[in-house]
């Protein structure tokens, strides 16, 4: 990986080093401290009854049995908790006052019961719960449980879903639809109406899952002394956690702890809420003693939550030059069973179609439908993977429509530098007008065809195709508003012994932050990076937080980490001032002591300034800007988005025989301002392109006409190994966002966000020979193999 020039350096030294994760030691020898390895003695395990079917009315529950049954401690079906409210992902849901005033969307509520007690909506709703001395039993029992359902028509389908004839999920609601929202900007319809050129295709993105290595998990006990609840959990927003938690159990917040342990990977999927985490805290409070549930693979696969599923009816006007005039776009989105984070997914995907290109005339409609599958939430990337899909796929389909490369194409449409701020006319997620605060797309994609080399493929393609290999390149970009507010926290302490303690209310799901935030901290205060103990997702810590999702904890913990720690240094240097007898300004601080300016002048470490605190009763003396103690809390709240981008492009090779597709060259440039450690940036950029090639290439949850998913193992399941992913050849711009002190974007979910339509885009040129036309994903053998077969026919795509 090369990078263009210092990839962050600010006034410290800290920041811009690939500094070696502290995190990984722990780690790699077995010590991580996941919710299983948890160990509460006295504690019970959980087992949920989950619907086989996708729809159906619950007629009666039986659990005599099942009480009966040896190690049984409690079995809890929809009436044992109907006194509790029912869940509702009420943060997520909520649409910002400004979004509703401009665009007045629609947004349904659907709430969620935590066991299934009426009907049933999709196959792995919870139905029951069982509380056993061990796992074993708990699922013994579970076998015991008789309900008898009576099955009613089933939904799979979104569009079938809206049609009138459709049976209601819920039955309080008008229709199946979800959310609904439309955007225009310009005179799009004058715009097509005199256009040079126009394509229109459907674009389907498809349903998979975020598959993270540590299922979902959650344990529980109540404090017999204090009777406060400690909740153990693998979850991206400890913080909302904690209030649903509170609310749904009529508690105070403040007794309730919540704990975001070691995270073997999130991507969203455990940034939601879910009735387990619910449950099994009220479990722990009725029992009395510790429980703890974890969820088996075939769960997670099915009853956790999917994303993804889009369909775009997409339309690109352009004039004879090859300028885009103008784009409409009508998407639905499936939102299987339940209303589960309202905007969030539809409206990143409407307010990210653009991408970095110029388009003065835009009209998109979203709708998101309630169909009989698992609920669908965000997942790595949230909308922008599907948008881009469609958008870069539509751009290819222009480009050969007005006989232009590709790459030539976008060239014509980008936004420039110089044009920054750019302001689209959209409204963005916030309620704002959309504005891109910086970036240079022209020089990403420049960047890109020159690593590609992509004369020297297109030579290669004109030898023809050797024992019916094919040979494509393909390109793709994008852009993501990145720093969702509304804020993060960040508290820094320095103890007795002089090591500084950081607390932030972002958790870790392997992000690296224990050692990325605390080179920010180290900068800021002006002491050793080896110093620092970091903190993250424990609310007894930081009082207040969000969490640790849509890329979104470098922005905000980040920054709110720069200006706590650039407090404390003032505080830091002021007491060494009254305990040296020298003025403030005459002081530095500078790898954790402080001495005078002046050579041969007083110096004090931090352990001793920190350790001789003054007699109780004799508080030293202040200058009426700062206490004592050396510590701050900061809540940074991000003015707007800081919009990160990205080009990738991509060579494969195609087997005409047996449809595999091997991605012979990557290449990505991405820009995300400037980069605290480019070793951890790096393996973000690298994580996210992995699980953008399985999504593009292998991995697909299928579900059959009566919503039975036909993918809930590993055998049907395909989730690529590191043989698949290639090497990267990786760049990098960095242009400082103007939204944060630090100059820092987002870059969690970038690298997710082009491999689906790049690989595509590269597929589809392979297949040039054929005529083809690649509509959907992911291009398996035998998808390959069709869209091949498909060619001679007339009934292009697949």
């Amino acid at each position: 990986m090369s990078h263009d020039g210092d990839p962050g350096r600010q006034d410290g030294n800290w920041i811009g080093r690939s500094v070696p994760r502290v995190e990984d030691d722990r780690l790699l020898r077995g010590n991580g401290r996941y919710v299983d390895d948890i160990a509460l003695p006295g504690g019970v395990e959980a087992a949920f009854l989950r619907s086989p079917h996708a729809h159906a009315r619950i007629e009666s529950v039986d659990v005599k049995a099942a009480l009966e049954s040896p190690g049984v401690v409690a079995v809890w079906t929809g009436d044992d908790v109907a006194g509790l409210p029912h869940m509702l992902n009420k943060e997520e849901l909520r649409t910002p006052p400004g979004l509703a005033r401009i665009l007045d969307p629609t947004v349904r509520m659907t709430p969620m019961p935590l066991l299934a007690s009426e009907k049933v909506l999709y196959v792995g709703q919870p139905v029951a719960l069982v509380l056993a001395e061990n796992r074993y039993l708990a699922e013994d029992a579970l076998e015991l449980i008789d309900v008898r359902y009576a099955p009613l028509p089933v939904l799979v389908d979104p569009e079938e879903a809206l049609t009138e004839r459709a049976p209601l999920l819920h039955e309080d609601l008008p229709d199946n639809t979800a959310v609904a929202v439309t955007a225009r900007v310009g005179d799009p319809d004058a715009a097509f109406s005199s256009a040079h050129t126009v394509v229109g295709e459907r674009f389907e993105a498809h349903r998979y899952v975020a598959s993270p290595i540590e299922t979902r998990a959650v344990s529980a006990q109540v404090d017999p002394y204090s009777g406060r609840l400690t909740v153990w959990s693998g979850t991206q927003t400890p913080h909302r956690l904690r209030e649903a938690i509170a609310h749904t159990l009529g508690l105070a917040t403040d007794a309730v702890h919540v704990i975001a342990a070691d995270v073997g990977g999130g991507f969203g999927q455990k940034g939601i809420l879910y009735v387990e985490e619910l449950l099994i805290p009220h479990a722990a409070r009725l029992t009395g003693r510790p429980v703890l549930w974890r969820e088996d693979r075939n769960e997670n696969l099915t009853a956790s939550s999917h994303a993804r599923e889009q369909i775009h009816d997409i339309e690109l006007a352009a004039d004879a030059d090859g300028r885009i005039v103008g784009v409409r776009d009508r998407i639905t989105v499936n939102f299987g069973a339940y209303n589960m984070t309202g905007l969030v997914v539809p409206y990143n995907s409407l307010c990210h179609l653009l991408g970095p290109y110029r388009v003065p005339h835009v009209a998109i409609e979203v709708t998101g439908v309630l169909t009989n599958t698992t609920f669908a939430t965000p997942y790595r990337g949230a909308g922008r993977p599907e948008t881009v899909f469609a958008m870069e796929r539509a751009m290819d389909r222009l480009a050969a429509a007005l006989g232009l490369a590709p790459e030539e194409l976008r060239a014509r449409n980008l936004v420039g530098p110089d044009e920054m701020p750019y302001a689209t006319g959209l409204v963005d997620r916030s309620g704002s007008p959309q504005s891109y605060d910086s970036g240079d797309f022209p020089e990403l994609l420049r960047r890109a065809v020159a690593k590609a080399d992509v004369e020297g493929v297109r030579a290669r393609q004109r030898e023809g195709g050797r024992n019916g290999k094919h040979l494509g390149i393909g390109f793709a970009m994008y852009i993501e508003a990145t720093g969702l507010g509304p804020f993060e926290t960040a508290r820094i302490d320095i103890a007795a012994s002089g090591r500084v303690r950081l607390a932030i209310g972002a958790p870790s799901q392997g992000q690296g932050h224990r050692t990325s935030m605390a080179q920010i901290a180290a900068d800021a205060i002006g002491v050793p990076v080896d110093v620092i103990d970091v903190t993250g997702g424990d609310t007894e810590a930081t009082p207040f937080g969000v969490g640790t999702i849509a890329s979104r904890a470098l922005v905000n913990a980040g920054n709110a980490t720069h200006r706590a720690g650039r407090l404390v240094r003032e505080k830091i240097i002021d007491a060494a001032a009254r305990r040296l007898g020298v003025a403030a300004d005459a002081l530095d601080l500078s790898d954790g002591v402080v001495s005078s300016k002046e050579p041969g002048g007083p110096s004090i470490d931090l352990a001793e300034l920190a350790g001789r605190a003054p007699m109780p009763g004799t508080p030293e003396p202040t200058d009426g800007r700062h206490g004592t103690e050396l510590s701050e809390t900061v809540h940074f709240r991000p003015p707007g988005f800081a919009v990160a981008s990205g080009a990738h492009a991509a060579v494969v090779e195609v087997d005409e025989h047996t449809g595999g597709v091997e991605i012979l060259h990557y290449v990505v440039v991405h820009d995300a301002g400037v980069i605290v450690n480019p070793m951890i940036a790096e393996g973000q950029v690298t994580g996210g392109i992995a699980q953008g090639i399985g999504g593009a290439l292998y991995e697909e949850m299928v579900y059959g006409p009566d919503g039975q998913p036909r993918t809930g193992t590993y055998m049907d399941y395909l989730v690529p190994t590191s043989s698949e992913i290639p090497d990267l050849d990786m760049d990098e711009l960095h242009t400082p966002s103007p939204m944060n002190d630090l100059g820092v974007k987002g870059l969690g979910e970038g690298g997710a966000i082009a491999p689906q339509a790049l690989l595509a885009n590269a597929v589809e040129d392979a297949l040039h020979p054929f005529g083809v036309i690649v509509r959907r994903g992911p291009l398996s053998p035998s998808r390959v193999r069709d869209l091949i077969r498909s060619s001679g026919t007339g009934a292009q795509g697949a």
